[in-house]
């Protein structure tokens, strides 16, 4: 029974990024771990675990919910990215 966790600033994926990488992840561990069983996939758990900016560090430098939305686009109240202009 795998346990997955995917760790990620909040603010870089929406609802739609988040939904297709658990599906995306789960997939594939099923053709690899599982072998293509489709009855394995009822044992693949996966979370994405999302932290504030201020947790983070690249490089020495913190990333803002400004720099996040600045890069990706802000996210709506929705949990779905807002297009850019």
């Amino acid at each position: 029974m795998p346990y997955v966790t995917i760790s990620t600033v909040r603010g870089i994926l929406d609802a739609a990024q988040k939904k297709t990488l658990l599906e995306r992840v789960t997939d594939l561990l099923v053709e690899v771990e599982g072998q293509g069983s489709p009855d394995f996939r009822r044992n693949v758990w996966v979370r994405i675990e999302e932290q504030e900016p201020s947790h983070w560090s690249l490089g020495g430098m913190q990333p803002t919910a400004e720099i996040i939305a600045s890069t990706f686009g802000p996210i709506g109240t929705d949990g779905v990215r807002i297009a850019r202009r």
